[in-house]
C-alpha cells in the first residue's frame, strides 16, 4: 500500500494571497509532482488546516483542486478550519456519532485511524472526552496494527515554538497507545517540517507544509516564524513488515548519471 500524506494547505479563497503565496498553486505543484511520480498511490491522507481561515469561500477551491486526484482522499480538520463550513463541501468525509471527522479503516494489514485534533479558537490541539473515548474503542477493537494519524502532533519534536501548541491530551493518548501496543506508526501535520524519531517507543513522522513552512530554530519559544522554504509531501510505502517514509519535495529536478571514475572499495588493512 501507498499513503500519500499532504499537510497544511492553508488555502485561501480565490484571488486572495497568503504571505505573498498563493496556497491553491502551491497545492497544485503537489497534485502535478504526486500525479507524475506516484499516480499509483491508494489512499492521499491530507491532516489538517485544510484552509487558513475556514471560509467557504477556501473549501470550494478546494474541492475543485482535489477532484484530479484519481485515489481516495481522506480529510483531517487542523486549528485553521471550519468543521461546519468543511462538511458541507466534503458530506462523503466521514464523521462519527458526535460529529468530529473522525474515521477508522481497515485494510488488509493495517488499521487506519484518523482523529479530529480541532479546538476551536485555539492553535493546540484537543481529544475531548468524547473524542478519547471513541479512540480508546478504536485502539481497544483493532485486530490490526494501527497507523495513527492526526492535525496536532501527540509526540514532543524538540521544536519548542511548535511543541507548545500539539496535543493537549498527550498523556492521555500515549497512556492508550502504551496499554493496547497497537499502534506501529503515527503521523501528524500542524509542524510544516519534515520530522522523524521515536516517542515512548512508538516512530513517528510529520511533514512539510503545502503552503509555508515554519523556520527550524532550537531555542525560539512562543510562535514560530514562517519561511518561503520549498513544499513538499510525504510518501508512506507500507509492508506487511516494513513501514518507510520518504520526504518529497514537489519540485522536479534535474537528473544526471555519475560520469566520473569508476568507484572501487578498499577494504580496511
Amino acid at each position: 500500500m501507498k499513503i500519500l500524506h499532504f499537510s497544511d494547505l492553508h488555502i485561501v479563497p480565490a484571488g486572495q494571497r497568503l504571505f505573498g503565496l498563493n496556497p491553491a498553486q502551491q497545492l497544485q505543484q503537489l497534485i502535478d509532482h504526486a500525479l507524475q511520480h506516484h499516480g499509483d498511490a491508494d489512499l492521499c491522507v491530507i491532516t489538517g488546516d485544510l484552509t487558513h481561515k475556514g471560509e467557504v469561500g477556501a473549501y470550494e477551491v478546494l474541492a475543485e483542486k482535489l477532484q484530479q486526484l484519481p485515489m481516495p482522499v481522506q480529510l483531517l480538520v487542523g486549528n485553521h478550519d471550519d468543521r461546519h463550513h468543511f462538511r458541507s463541501y466534503f458530506p462523503d468525509q466521514s464523521v462519527d456519532s458526535h460529529g468530529f471527522v473522525q474515521r477508522i479503516v481497515d485494510t488488509d494489514l493495517y488499521t487506519l485511524v484518523f482523529l479530529d485534533t480541532l479546538s476551536v479558537g485555539s492553535p493546540e490541539g484537543e481529544l475531548c472526552a468524547q473524542r478519547l473515548q471513541w479512540l480508546s474503542q478504536a485502539i481497544a477493537t483493532s485486530h490490526k496494527p494501527i497507523l495513527l494519524f492526526s492535525h496536532h502532533p501527540i509526540m514532543d519534536l524538540q521544536f519548542p515554538s511548535m511543541d507548545w501548541i500539539k496535543l493537549r491530551e498527550h498523556e492521555e493518548v500515549m497512556a492508550l497507545i502504551k496499554q493496547d501496543n497497537k499502534v506501529a506508526y503515527m503521523f501528524a501535520g500542524h509542524v510544516h517540517r519534515p520530522a522523524a524519531g521515536i516517542w515512548h517507543g512508538v516512530p513517528f513522522a510529520t511533514v512539510s507544509g503545502a503552503s509555508h513552512q515554519h523556520h527550524l530554530h532550537f531555542t525560539q519559544t512562543g510562535a514560530s516564524d514562517s519561511s518561503l522554504e520549498p513544499a513538499g509531501y510525504g510518501v508512506i510505502s507500507v509492508l506487511a513488515h516494513s513501514i518507510t517514509v520518504h520526504f518529497q519535495l514537489a519540485q522536479n529536478y534535474a537528473r544526471f548519471a555519475y560520469q566520473g571514475p569508476p568507484l572501487r572499495l578498499r577494504a580496511k588493512t
